[in-house]
């Protein structure tokens, strides 16, 4: 019996790292030693602390059963003092928050929960992939909201056309942001709360990298303005904060109508995350200010120097980024992205991820994931010298 794919699945383009996957693979099974800058993966391991406290949930029965529901309640309440402890919010446990199993599970849900056909969704541009296929998976359309580097890559809520805004039912957000390392300030989040009351529409921010700062000021929430809860929600993941990107858990917070909405869309798919998963990151939030964890952003920040002074020595535009484990560089004058992600994989063994895979507005750039150790880092400049672009 021959199959046909959906429309749905036809509206998408590849995704864009199972196709950089793809490649890198290939190459792994020739025989060639590559360099992957490519997925956002962090190369350390989850921290021992955290693993003591996997292994003992692993021993207690009651953790083998369906987790049903949003979350256990000590995960929740670990939550709630991490939202106080770090921004001064304080969220109904029962009401406000919701586990997932990763943040990006929840982004890709929510248009379930939101998004009727034919609305419009606004996505920034360049941005995390996931934005766009989700509004596609929920029949709906999605309209390119165009960052720029004249901008700091912070959006322009007055460029945005009022029929757009009109039609929009939600926007996503995300700072520190993945892939450009720019961050947002509270009074960003601010005019972005007053777009989104002004317009009636859901705000998601994408907080995935809030732990991820370089700066000597902590990347706030948009839960902080007063109002956010009337019209948004957060996106939180423990994945890169604590090396668990393989453990597949966060949290969704906020708005506590789309919470629930959302999390009934999850009662119909999934059975909630695992109920050791919840315990072991329930502790990793708890030590949160650990030293081990600053000694890791130091390296990240540490590693991301590096390979910018090596990649503007090779004719890149590349400034150390202000949070994320992403370097954003501007490639070499004349080229495109594509054409300079594939030669350096396929000349030097390099794998970049093209800013055109992004989004219209990533075109001209290349994102490198520093999740790469430091003497990696430096053999990939050196081969890079014996391109001639």
């Amino acid at each position: 019996m021959a199959f046909t794919q959906t429309e749905r699945l036809n509206a998408l383009p590849p995704y864009l790292f199972a196709e950089i996957d793809r490649k890198k693979r290939a190459a792994l099974s020739a025989g060639r030693d590559v360099i992957d800058f490519g997925v956002g993966d962090p190369d350390q391991p989850t921290y021992p602390f955290i693993i003591q406290a996997m292994e003992r949930a692993l021993r207690k029965p009651e953790r083998h059963r369906y987790p049903l529901g949003g979350g256990l309640p000590e995960f929740r309440r670990q939550i709630t003092t991490f939202f106080q402890q770090r921004y001064g919010v304080e969220l109904d446990p029962q009401r406000e928050l919701l586990a997932l199993i990763g943040s990006k599970e929840g982004i890709g849900h929510l248009p379930l929960a939101v998004v009727n056909p034919g609305r419009t969704v606004l996505i920034p541009a360049p941005g995390y992939p996931a934005y766009h296929a989700a509004a596609v998976f929920a029949g709906g359309e999605p309209y390119a909201l165009e960052l720029s580097a004249a901008g700091g890559w912070l959006p322009d809520f007055d460029a945005i056309p009022a029929e757009i805004a009109h039609q929009a039912v939600l926007m996503y957000l995300n700072y520190p942001n993945n892939p450009t390392g720019a961050t947002a300030t509270l009074d960003v989040f601010r005019r972005a709360v007053a777009f989104a009351r002004e317009h009636d529409l859901l705000l998601a921010h994408d907080a995935a990298y809030n732990e991820m700062y370089f700066t000597s000021e902590r990347p706030p929430s948009i839960l902080q303005v007063p109002e956010a809860r009337e019209v948004a929600i957060e996106f939180h993941s423990a994945s890169k904060t604590f090396n668990m990107t393989g453990w597949r858990i966060g949290f969704a917070a906020g708005n506590a109508a789309v919470i629930a909405a959302l999390a009934r869309v999850k009662s119909n798919l999934d059975s909630g995350v695992f109920g050791a998963v919840q315990e072991a990151a329930w502790e990793a939030y708890a030590g949160l200010d650990r030293p081990e964890i600053a000694e890791t952003r130091k390296m990240y920040r540490q590693r991301a120097e590096l390979l910018c002074e090596g990649l503007r020595t090779l004719g890149f535009q590349a400034t150390p980024p202000e949070a994320t484990f992403y370097v954003w560089a501007g490639v070499p004058e004349g080229l495109d992205s594509i054409t300079v992600c594939n030669r350096l994989l396929e000349e030097v063994n390099v794998v970049g991820v093209p800013g055109g895979g992004f989004g219209r507005a990533g075109e001209g750039y290349v994102r490198f994931s520093v999740s790469v150790p430091t003497e990696r880092i430096r053999a990939a400049v050196e081969r890079m010298r014996a391109l001639e672009w």
